[in-house]
């Protein structure tokens, strides 16, 4: 390639970088560089104006026609009809009864529930607020210090884009060509590793520095009575409506679309079974999913007239010449790609990055041997799963942290942006210690997928 075929589709990504920093709504921004370096390369030759005709064909074909995109609205729906319900309030309550003799127990009741909530949804905004308004005055009233109690809400609602069912995973399965199930199956250890991770801080920091999460007092403790059926009532039926929908994708009974039909119904049983449910909660939660889908599809249609214009001018290839000139061993080559999305969630959201960088990076990986560590048939899964887990840290890295953001929406009364920004530290170092695991250790990714026989 010519210097300058070289530099033209990387000047393309450098102004897509620039363009969303001034605020403009990603569709528009990935859209309009599109249609941009498409007239660009039409007057240099590089692009005839007809193929822009295309577009129209590969947006319904890998967008409007893909059925296992159809997931992602009833995840959605799943997730804020469980939010306005009161199902999650009810849990959270259940978990801190449960936890209440353990050191840090209401801090480890907060991890356990968004656990809990990310195997239901895949909202980290919804995850994040309802948590802050739920536990946060709580926490704040036992005399929890408050940068601990930031990192701990703000950390375990993120944990909804790794831990499936996800959304994120959904996309990165039809981005990546990879089977949504294989992925699923994948991100159960890691998803989990992570939450372990969480919870072994708090219990650790809990004993050192019992002042920054104080027990729960011995007459709040007796206050507790009819157990059994607090958690029969509160704990096991969104329990049960994880395993089914959890259960039958990586068990192999259900696709993605099937069990998120199941989820939305359940979370929808559920809601009648603690007497929320009406008109009006299911006309706002169907206001939201609409909003919340609209916007994702937005961004897929802007995405794909942008990944098209890029490969038409030789992005790829571009790209790949970029990589062989710095001729990197593949260990080293991989670390440099996970080092690039670690620091592009400074900046932008999980979804812009999946869209924009793993049609790009997917190439470079399928190309990259890395011996009996990882087969060649498994790279591109073990891959999107270190992609997965690296970009928790987009949430709650700043300047721009989504996550940190949402709490201090819901948090203005109890937190300054400072104390979030100091409580996030650990927990975005735990989350790296995680990725580093997954690399290290491939069985982490890979042993479930393979055992499940996918």
């Amino acid at each position: 390639m010519t210097a300058f075929e070289t530099m033209l589709p990387l000047s393309m990504l450098g102004l897509l970088v620039v363009i969303l920093f001034s605020g403009f709504p990603v569709a528009f921004c990935l859209a309009g560089v599109g249609l941009t370096f498409a007239l660009l390369g039409g007057l240099l030759g590089m692009f005839h104006p007809m193929q822009l005709f295309l577009i129209v064909s590969r947006i319904w074909g890998s967008i409007a026609e893909n059925l296992v995109l159809v997931a992602i609205p009833m995840f959605i729906f799943m997730g804020i009809m469980l939010e306005k319900s009161g199902v999650a309030r009810h849990l959270l309550e259940i978990l801190s009864v449960l936890m209440r003799r353990v050191p840090g127990g209401l801090a480890l009741a907060v991890v356990l529930m968004g656990t809990i909530m990310a195997a239901t949804t895949g909202i980290v905004g919804a995850s994040v607020v309802m948590l802050a308004l739920l536990a946060l005055p709580v926490m704040m009233e036992r005399g929890y210090d408050k940068a601990v109690a930031a990192g701990v809400i703000s950390s375990s609602g993120t944990l909804g884009i790794l831990i499936p069912p996800s959304i994120m995973l959904v996309v990165m399965g039809d981005l990546l060509a990879i089977p949504v199930g294989d992925l699923f199956a994948g991100a159960v250890i890691p998803g989990f590793l992570l939450s372990g991770l969480y919870l072994v801080y708090i219990v650790v920091l809990a004993l050192l520095a019992p002042a920054k999460m104080p027990k729960l007092a011995q007459a709040e403790v007796d206050k507790v009575d009819n157990l059994p059926l607090l958690v029969l009532r509160g704990f096991l039926p969104p329990t049960v409506l994880v395993v089914c929908v959890l259960g039958s994708i990586i068990g192999g009974f259900a696709t993605p679309t099937e069990a998120a039909g199941i989820g939305a119904f359940g979370a929808t049983v559920l809601a009648v079974f603690n007497r929320t449910f009406s008109i009006g909660l299911l006309r706002d939660v169907a206001r939201g999913t609409a909003l919340t889908n609209a916007m994702i599809f937005g961004i897929f249609c802007g995405a794909t007239l942008f990944s098209y214009v890029f490969r038409e001018l030789g992005g790829d290839d571009a790209i790949i010449h970029v990589i062989d000139l710095l001729d990197l061993h593949d260990w080293t080559l991989l670390c440099l790609l996970m080092v690039i999305i670690f620091l592009l969630g400074f900046f932008f959201d999980w979804l812009e990055i999946t869209l924009i960088i793993l049609p790009v990076f997917r190439p470079i990986v399928m190309a990259l041997d890395f011996g009996d560590a990882v087969p060649s048939d498994k790279i591109l899964l073990w891959f999107a799963i270190a992609v997965a887990v690296n970009l928790q840290t987009s949430y709650l890295t700043p300047p721009f942290g989504p996550a940190l953001f949402y709490l201090r929406q819901a948090g203005h009364a109890h937190l300054s942006l400072g104390q979030i920004y100091r409580g996030v530290i650990p927990f975005t170092l735990l989350q790296l210690a995680g990725l580093v695991l997954c690399l290290l250790f491939p069985a982490l990714v890979l042993w479930l997928p393979d055992y499940m026989g996918y």
